[in-house]
């Protein structure tokens, strides 16, 4: 194909947000996608996208597992084993990626996140720090961050209340929060039954609740490109589905229509990339390869190539094409497949007999929080761990396949069954806890030596366990949300947590970080503070791949802000001195 001026890897948030970037630029950039077009009017209209069974038990916007999987296994000693269906988490395929189907939940990462290891050394000694841990600091601070996450924030219209404005606090905010410079977009979405008791038990514990900050709209709103989005339905079909009112922050609703209108960018849609293709000295990229949808090996010359794709796709493609050294867990060395995180969550359920919740009155990103318990906000001296998460008041719909909650003690089936689901349906509320991953020696990604996609490449292969600490913080913040379940006066409380070791089947978060991650040295990174590869410098890997550890937040506005700080590297630094190394 003709030579571009840039190739993304790509289209869901950061593809998206490169595009428009760089295009505006007047770069010829060519995106490619390996799933169909999408479109809200065409392809999400009510009610038909208002299909569970479609949606969120068949995964219609999910990725094919059976043309392209991964593995998985708990240790490097184990053989690991392809998934057949996607459980744990859901990667997304077609135009706006994962960005279609999240909830919208969409907060800044904490000012300590950001300086995980030396914040921590400093506060709690060396000794905080156990030997399988690899956790590190970003190489950027949440100062640094502070003027992206702004920015997304705008594009997204996000809903919320500031809670620290210029560093003062704010009343009814987040008290913990790093000091924004200026409010949300838009007001907080409307806090149902379940976020008003929630608020009142945590209340009763001395806790400060805040609404949760939410890219399901509050109220119609237009971002600085001129996208329209609508005020939130309150449907309850966020997670697993598109948005048939333009009320939920997508690609497809804020940043892709302004991309598409521009001549600079072309998107090829089922374009699977199969590799990058380096110089036989494999310091410089060339171009990439890809399947098309006809089934064409293509090469797409350029002379920057974006790796924008899910997290584990990235680090799958560097990994493919030889871009740095692969992560050996045996000796440490190498960076590539290194410090992969997930999330570790729990929930307490609080049954109500008498008390009804209307949670079919739900979305995405409708909840209140506490961040008492949340990164570095708490003394952890007497607990034996480091991080932590937020505890929420949640409620995203009613959905009845999906969202049916028993007692531990119901019948499994049969007559007493059915009356146990009539009895319980919404009278039920969800307080769910929310934390990190530390990084640790035997969590990485690597390629699989026996198993391949239908292309004949080698499936992407995950060997991860929980670690000892978050093990032992998944416990304290489980016991703290029981606390304010109970604070809520129901009559039963159910507690539970994902198995160990570590599973695949029982979906927690899509939330899986690393393997590409970022630093000030190639010696304990993958890419620089700019998202560049040490190794290949007109090649960068952007994504939640780049995060040396997962914080107790969800991701996508970190995802989003670190894409924004790259293109400002791009575009202030590498456009000036094309093949180098970024300096700022």
């Amino acid at each position: 194909m003709p030579k571009a001026d840039v190739v993304i890897v790509g289209m869901g948030w950061t593809g998206s947000i490169a595009a428009r970037e760089l295009a505006a630029e007047g770069l010829r950039v060519v995106g490619l996608e390996r799933g169909g077009f999408r479109d809200t009017a065409s392809d999400f209209p009510a009610p038909n996208v208002l299909d569970e069974l479609k949606y969120s038990l068949r995964g219609a916007l999910f990725q094919d597992l059976s043309r392209d999987a991964l593995t998985f296994r708990n240790s490097p000693n184990e053989a690991a084993l392809p998934m057949r269906r996607l459980g744990a988490f859901l990667l997304g395929e077609g135009l706006g990626g994962a960005g279609v189907h999240w909830n919208g939940q969409h907060f800044r990462f904490l000012p300590a996140d950001f300086q995980m290891l030396s914040h921590n050394k400093q506060r709690y000694g060396d000794g905080a720090i156990t030997d399988d841990m690899t956790i590190q600091d970003w190489g950027v601070t949440y100062e640094d961050m502070e003027p992206h996450y702004d920015r997304f924030e705008y594009l997204c219209g996000t809903s919320g209340k500031a809670g620290n404005l210029r560093g003062e606090i704010q009343e009814g905010g987040n008290p913990f929060e790093g000091a924004r410079a200026r409010e949300y977009p838009t007001p907080p979405m409307e806090m149902g039954l379940v976020q008003q008791r929630f608020m009142e038990g945590a209340r009763k514990l001395g806790l400060k609740p805040y609404p949760q900050p939410s890219s399901n709209l509050s109220q119609d709103y237009t971002n600085p490109d001129g996208a329209q989005m609508q005020a939130c339905t309150y449907c309850g079909h966020c997670e697993r589905f598109g948005c048939y009112n333009w009320s939920k922050a997508s690609p497809l609703t804020t940043v892709l229509p302004v991309a598409l209108r521009n001549p600079n960018f072309e998107l090829r849609l089922g374009s699977r990339v199969t590799r990058v293709e380096l110089t036989p000295d494999k310091k410089h990229a060339t171009g990439v390869v890809y399947v098309d949808a006809l089934g064409r090996e293509t090469r797409q010359p350029a002379d920057m190539v974006l790796l924008c794709a899910f997290q584990i796709h990235n680090v799958r493609l560097m990994l493919l094409s030889g871009i740095g050294t692969p992560y050996d867990p045996a000796t440490g060395q190498g960076q590539v497949g290194r410090n992969f995180s997930y999330q570790t969550v729990a929930t307490a359920r609080a049954f109500f007999e008498k008390e009804r919740f209307n949670q079919f009155a739900g979305a995405g990103a409708l909840g209140a929080i506490v961040d008492e318990f949340n990164g570095d906000n708490f003394d952890h001296g007497p607990h034996g761990f480091i991080g932590g998460g937020y505890i929420i008041g949640q409620n995203t719909g009613l959905r009845p396949i999906e969202q049916r909650v028993l007692p531990a003690d119901s019948p499994r089936w049969g007559m007493a069954w059915k009356q146990a689901n009539n009895k319980w349906y919404d009278h039920n509320v969800n307080v769910g806890v929310h934390a990190g991953s530390t990084s640790r020696r035997q969590n990485y990604i690597s390629l699989d030596p026996t198993y391949t996609d239908d292309l004949g490449l080698p499936l992407a292969r995950m060997t991860f366990d929980f670690s000892p600490n978050d093990l032992r913080m998944r416990s304290f913040m489980l016991a703290r949300a029981e606390e304010i379940a109970r604070a809520m006066n129901p009559d039963i409380v159910n507690t539970s947590a994902p198995p160990v070791p570590a599973s695949v089947v029982p979906y927690q978060t899509t939330h899986i970080c690393g393997g590409a991650i970022m630093g000030t040295d190639p010696s304990n990174s993958a890419v620089n503070k700019r998202l560049q590869s040490w190794d290949v410098p007109n090649v960068f890997s952007i994504g939640a791949s780049a995060f040396p550890q997962n914080a107790g937040y969800n991701p996508t506005n970190t995802v989003g802000a670190l894409t924004y700080l790259s293109l400002q590297g791009i575009k202030e630094g590498y456009l000036k001195n094309p093949g180098r190394l970024i300096d700022m």
